[in-house]
């Protein structure tokens, strides 16, 4: 079997990629209960690798916009309720 990569050092997408596959395997519902329990908890932590990545791109959203004297200033990236 190889080696799965530490979840730390995945991108989104590798991250995001082996959740749906966690997901898919537990949605089966062929495993025994201690290996569904460990797919449970990688399948969390895959989660929360997930949204930290998100938040840390919407951080990095930024966008031009004009000030009171006209002059263009760099702000936040408002997504709305996207």
């Amino acid at each position: 079997m190889p080696k799965k990569k530490t979840i730390g050092k995945m991108s989104y997408e590798e991250a995001f990629k082996e959740l749906r596959s966690v997901v898919e395997k537990m949605e089966g519902g062929e495993l025994p209960l201690k290996d569904s329990l460990a797919l449970f908890e990688r399948g969390q932590a895959l989660s929360a690798r997930c949204s930290e990545l998100l938040e840390e791109a919407q951080l990095r959203l930024r966008q031009l916009t004009e000030n009171e004297s006209g002059e263009l200033v760099e702000t936040d990236l408002d997504l709305g309720d996207l």
